[in-house]
């Protein structure tokens, strides 16, 4: 499983940070206005150059004063420095050089990070001029691009990943599962990696944000299967870094995520659900990853009859998007039900990783397509030819279609349900992608 290179854009309000990052990723992710300070936090997203994946950070716009917003924005930008592999610094051509560039610049010499300065808003040829000023900044050739009319983007991208190393983070054989833990601080992760390991393996801590250091910790349970528990942790600091832990948690969890097949989305029982926990699942679940809904702390929640119905089905109402995912109900304290998790982690890989016949799925699609036809779009009607599965880790099917276009969201969530009814699906999510039968 190769590494998963982080890219982070930062620069002073205004440059035009958020319009670089919807570019580079293709959607609208980040609030595009013509105003400082529009983005406070970061902002993350998937994208892709010359083959090479990578996460992209959007910050908010740096600047140096004392207010408590400022220090704030400046807080995440550092910590998305940090955690980066290579940075995009981006200022203004129109602007020139101006003292507050020059006080990033300062900022990113110390990073010891690989910097690409990016001059936008070049949007016509005679301001190309203007880039041998930069150079002042001493961070190496200066590339003039144009967020709005995207020139001089693929040049950019050419020299950002020209930066990337293509380290092999893993170890482990292919039979290995590898699974993390990830919530918002003191949900109790540290806590249950201790109670899955039987041993003080971790520090434990009331405070929020105290495990720091990042560690893998392989382990075998009572039937010879392999296990590596991927810790969310992250990163050490050089220097004092102004933390939001709320926030921090997203960014410290990131690459654990990427480097598992299962992922145990913890919630604080005592606490409930917060929108916090919503952020960082659905990064698991859009990396495709599998996930089980552990909700840690039971022991100490006032039960009557219904209190455990009552929760899930709150977790389902505000997760639609993992009704998929197993929810476990469990105590790091008193070790209630941690015993069923490595058997349910087997199970959900087991899941993650099912091929299933050609033969037996088209069956099931021609059984689909006879109890809820094909709809109809613009007096078009979409005709469902084909599907055959091209990958595990997670399932992914191809359907061939008359239109692609005519594929909507509801009928292939239709398809999905289809192949979950039929096929032990538990615990993984499924794509499904439409393909054009020429």
């Amino acid at each position: 499983m190769m590494k998963k290179s982080k890219v982070a854009i930062v620069g002073r309000p205004n440059v035009g940070k958020s319009t670089i990052f919807n570019r580079i990723i293709g959607e609208r992710l980040s609030i595009v206005e013509d105003k400082p300070g529009v983005t406070r936090d970061r902002i993350y997203g998937s994208a892709e150059w010359l083959g090479k994946e990578f996460s992209l950070i959007d910050t908010g716009g740096i600047t140096l004063e004392d207010l408590p917003m400022d220090l704030a924005i400046k807080s995440q930008a550092e910590i998305a420095m940090e955690e980066a592999d290579v940075i995009i610094f981006l200022v203004d051509i129109r602007d020139g050089v101006t003292a507050l560039d020059e006080d990033i610049a300062q900022m990113l010499y110390r990073s010891n990070k690989p910097v690409v300065l990016a001059l936008n808003k070049a949007d016509n040829p005679e301001q190309r001029a203007d880039q041998y000023e930069f150079y002042a900044l001493g961070l190496d050739e200066p590339y003039p691009i144009s967020g709005t009319h995207g020139l001089g983007i693929g040049d950019l991208l050419d020299k950002v990943v020209s930066h990337f190393t293509e380290d092999d983070l893993d170890v482990y054989d292919d039979s290995t599962i590898r699974f993390s833990l990830i919530g918002r601080p003191n949900v109790g992760k540290s806590s249950l990696v201790n109670k899955i390991l039987g041993e003080e393996r971790v520090i434990v801590s009331e405070v929020e944000g105290t495990t720091r250091d990042a560690t893998d910790t392989p382990f075998v349970d009572e039937e010879g299967q392999e296990f590596v528990i991927i810790d969310t942790a992250g990163i050490r600091k050089r220097g004092k870094v102004y933390e939001n832990t709320e926030k921090y948690s997203v960014l410290r969890a990131l690459s654990a995520i990427e480097r598992s097949d299962v992922v145990l989305a913890v919630i604080n029982a005592e606490e409930g659900i917060r929108e916090q926990d919503s952020r960082v699942f659905s990064y698991a679940h859009d990396e495709g990853k599998s996930l089980i809904i552990l909700v840690n702390k039971w022991d100490t929640v006032e039960k009557d009859t219904n209190t455990m119905r009552d929760f899930e089905l709150d977790i389902r109402l505000r997760f639609k998007f993992l009704d998929y995912a197993p929810i476990l109900f469990v105590s790091a304290e008193t070790g209630e039900r941690l015993h069923r998790l490595p058997e349910l982690i087997k199970s959900v890989y087991e899941s993650r990783m099912q091929r299933v016949q050609s033969s037996v799925l088209n069956d099931v699609l021609m059984d689909a397509l006879a109890m809820n036809p094909a709809p109809r779009v613009n007096n078009k009607r979409l005709k469902v030819f084909y599907m055959t599965q091209v990958a595990v880790g997670p399932p992914t099917f191809v359907v061939f279609v008359n239109d692609t276009d005519l594929l909507h969201f509801s009928y292939r969530r239709f398809l999905e349900n289809q192949l979950r009814e039929n096929f032990d699906f538990r615990g993984t999510p499924i794509k499904i992608i439409a393909r054009h039968r020429s």
